[in-house]
């Protein structure tokens, strides 16, 4: 974990922040035609990925914010379909992205099922 991390910030925060610091450089590089609709469309999905995660991880009722982490990542996951097969992105970078993408899922999921099994 990078020092700069709080040991208590949960992994699906971090591998969002992750995600979007790997993300973001390569929107900046996407052709114009696409930077300001798909690239845009994408920064603004992971960010709001990102600000639900963080509610989730202050709130007392974590569930519904979860919930639309997970309905944004399914979104965004499209999004990330798309720029491949538009090609924008070669299929390295869009391996590299689908991993990091499974991860976060892997994350937001357990951190759901486990909200499930407190209740």
């Amino acid at each position: 974990m990078d020092e700069k991390t709080d040991d208590r910030t949960p992994r699906a925060v971090q591998a969002c922040h992750e995600l979007l610091a790997w993300l973001i450089p390569l929107l900046d590089q996407f052709p114009r035609s696409r930077r300001f609709t798909l690239g845009e469309r994408l920064e603004t999905g992971w960010l709001a990925v990102l600000e639900a995660l963080v509610e989730a991880a202050y709130s007392r009722d974590k569930r519904a914010a979860l919930a639309r982490a997970n309905l944004r990542l399914a979104v965004n996951r499209h999004l990330w379909r798309l720029v491949l097969e538009l090609k924008v992105i070669n299929l390295k970078r869009y391996e590299h992205g689908a991993k990091l993408i499974e991860d976060l899922g892997r994350q937001i999921g357990g951190w759901l099922r486990s909200r499930d099994d407190a209740v």
